[in-house]
């Protein structure tokens, strides 16, 4: 299958008092929630950077190659890069170090005006991750964050709190555009991006994947986490279905460059840029 048939149709933060210096170039970060009354400001920030860059949101399930995908993507556009699920993870581990009870919605909510986060969005550069100025880059990436990660984004506050992080992240990147992916980013966080996407693949196809990306343990532990992860996201969010004017993107018989090939000409199409 060819790309084209797969498709079916810089350290800133906008809390003065959170600001830090020592932050590098194209770091981005947040600390503690904005409060329900930025929601609508913070909407309409996003809606304003469509006009000022191109955003390209890109939506779908575990293990169907967001994050690599979009990282490359953005890389060949020359655009800025948010890894989502990141901020997820590190919220994880963030509520895992401060010894939350993850099946406490309340505790969990509560833990939220403590979290400090930065990541690096510059897509010629891994992603550094860090919460309260500690590197938690590899560390959000193991099988004990992963298994807590559902615990935490099915909260809804937890939820709008991280569409207020993405939001500000995308209204303040100086690149031509931004690639932002993750669940809920086509319809909840960048409803107004150019370009809007779902990347998917078979159930078999996603497991594969995963169990070459996550670490430490087996192919059938990982199958398990992806399986429950999918059953416990599916009560939050629908993402396995397009919404009206996301086009879809399924890499099931693609392999990597060619799933970022068809991305890539997606994006070129559908705006002004070479």
């Amino acid at each position: 299958m060819s790309a084209a048939d797969a498709v079916t149709n810089d350290a800133v933060t906008t809390d003065p008092a959170t600001t830090d210096p020592e932050r590098a170039p194209g770091e981005h970060g947040v600390g503690g929630p904005a409060g329900e009354a930025h929601v609508e400001e913070l909407r309409a920030e996003t809606a304003e950077a469509v006009h000022r860059h191109v955003v390209v949101a890109v939506d779908g399930p575990a293990g169907s190659g967001k994050s690599s995908v979009s990282r490359a993507s953005a890389q060949a556009l020359g655009f800025d890069y948010q890894d989502t699920g990141a901020a997820y993870r590190a919220f994880a581990w963030h509520a895992l170090e401060t010894d939350v009870d993850l099946d406490d919605a309340d505790a969990i909510v509560a833990a939220l005006p403590s979290f400090r986060y930065v990541i690096g969005i510059d897509s010629a550069h891994a992603s550094s991750v860090t919460v309260d100025g500690v590197d938690v880059t590899d560390e959000i990436r193991t099988p004990r964050v992963t298994t807590a990660v559902s615990h935490v984004a099915k909260v809804p506050e937890v939820r709008r709190f991280m569409v207020d992080l993405f939001r500000r992240i995308i209204a303040s990147t100086d690149k031509p555009g931004i690639v932002t992916e993750g669940r809920d980013i086509t319809t909840v966080v960048a409803p107004d991006a150019q370009v809007r996407i779902l990347l998917t693949a078979t159930e078999a196809a996603r497991m594969a994947r995963r169990s070459a990306e996550v670490t430490g343990q087996s192919a059938e532990e990982t199958a398990r986490q992806l399986s429950t992860r999918d059953r416990l996201d599916s009560k939050v969010v629908d993402f396995m279905t397009a919404a009206p004017g996301v086009s879809t993107v399924d890499s099931t018989h693609l392999d990597f460059d060619q799933t970022v090939q068809a991305v890539v000409e997606l994006v070129r199409a559908s705006t002004p840029i070479s």
